[in-house]
């Protein structure tokens, strides 16, 4: 099987480029006496590493010149005036920024489904489907960031700010993030069936942006808080999130592995596994349905631990089907790999976005670390996998003990990105639901 994509540069290559500086040239003209020394660094920067990206990854060079396209049609036809999102067909029904995430929510549940149709059907037709429906939903999502940050600057220029400030607007691009990363590996590795496990995740990701926008009206746009007032939320929060997207999507390939790789079990221990998942569902259901009573602090907190009971629960079903898909997926070596090459993508990322933090803090707060909650969760974060890579590359381990432990690396980077927040105060206090 060839696992590479890579290709000569060529005059399409050149053509990318030339349109990626352009653009950056005419950012910088029209917007340079905006920009202080760090943020004209970031455009320059960001110029550089997109069309680094086109290079190695191809399908980015129709990919981000199209929803750029599309993005400024969107922009065009607000001709100024926030208000006109309402009255315009294309704004109204497509364009505008939250029509943009509903369509980015429709498609990738349809992307999910699809995958799973196309797995358990061994459908060619129907994987290649969902692959083109999470292409146009990682599309929407990138419109939709696009125009958001078009559309806080007509609410004021003191409010306009990069959209990736709050969880509505994080959610979002973990989703197009995950989406892309899940893409490029699919790509390389023929690997369309396990979209049916990565999918997953970014539906659940969906699913919390469907209620956060509408039992709490979080995709309204709001003014920064003093302590996001920064140049670094730029750069750290993006850096941050592609090692969010890369632990969730190697968790993802971890339950698959745990289904294409049978373990010898007796039916009694399946019988117990299924009996625990039982309890804990039960548990789960029962913080759940109890939330409500526990007032507008408590019921974050109890849905939150209701869910990871049902994750809980789910994993004894996965640990009492040990196997169960292994005609339907890819080969366990390549669910490892990909696996493997993933986590340590995020274990780059996630170190430079908490040396991006720790310079950040010094900045804002005086200090490059406090053992603040976040910050100490974000340690654990980094040294859960910084072990899993030793354990890997020097101790030479392969198989369930990873494949468990890169599943339970997304419980422990979810409860440093929300749990922390609801559960414990500190500086990061302000990310809370």
């Amino acid at each position: 099987m060839n696992h590479t994509l890579r290709t000569p540069i060529g005059r399409l290559d050149y053509a990318f480029a030339a349109l990626i500086l352009f653009a950056a040239a005419l950012t910088f003209k029209q917007y340079g006496n905006y920009l202080d020394y760090y943020e004209q660094g970031i455009l320059l920067g960001s110029a550089a590493g997109i069309v680094w990206l086109g290079w190695f990854w191809k399908p980015l060079r129709v990919f981000l010149p199209l929803c750029g396209l599309l993005a400024l049609g969107a922009i065009g036809l607000y001709d100024g005036a926030l208000a006109n999102g309402s009255s315009r067909f294309w704004l109204k029904y497509a364009l505008s920024s939250q029509s943009a995430v509903m369509w980015m929510c429709v498609l990738f549940f349809l992307a999910t489904l699809m995958y799973w149709v196309g797995l358990l059907r061994k459908s060619a037709t129907a994987l290649g489907v969902a692959s083109g429906l999470t292409w146009a939903a990682a599309a929407a999502a990138m419109i939709s960031k696009l125009v958001r940050w078009y559309e806080s600057y007509l609410i004021g220029a003191d409010v306009g700010h990069i959209p990736v400030s709050n969880l509505y607007e994080v959610f979002i691009l973990f989703c197009l993030i995950t989406a892309l990363m899940y893409l490029y590996y699919e790509a390389r590795y023929q690997a369309r069936s396990m979209g049916a496990f990565v999918l997953l995740v970014i539906s659940a990701a969906v699913g919390f942006i469907i209620w956060y926008t509408f039992d709490r009206q979080a995709h309204e746009i709001q003014p920064l808080i003093p302590a996001l007032q920064s140049w670094w939320m730029k750069i750290h929060v993006p850096a941050n999130f592609v090692g969010y997207g890369a632990f969730a999507m190697a968790a993802m390939l971890g339950v698959a592995w745990l289904l294409a790789e049978p373990a010898n079990q007796s039916s009694s221990q399946r019988r117990s596994l299924w009996l625990a998942a039982a309890l804990i569902a039960v548990l789960g259901l029962g913080l759940h349905l109890g939330a409500g009573a526990l007032g507008e602090t408590g019921a974050p907190r109890a849905m939150f631990a209701a869910k990871f009971a049902y994750c809980a629960a789910l994993l004894c079903v996965v640990a009492a089907n040990r196997g169960q898909l292994a005609s339907y997926l890819p080969a366990p070596a390549v669910l490892d790999e990909i696996s493997y090459k993933a986590i340590a993508v995020g274990f780059l990322f996630f170190t430079i976005a908490t040396i991006l933090g720790a310079m950040w803090a010094a900045d804002a707060w005086g200090g490059y670390w406090s053992w603040d909650p976040k910050e100490t969760w974000a340690l654990i974060v980094w040294l859960n996998y910084a072990t899993w890579l030793h354990m890997r590359l020097v101790k030479g381990w392969r198989g369930a003990t990873l494949a468990w432990w890169s599943v339970g690396g997304l419980f422990i980077t979810t409860f440093a990105f929300i749990g922390v927040n609801m559960f414990l105060s500190g500086l990061h206090s302000y990310g809370g639901l």
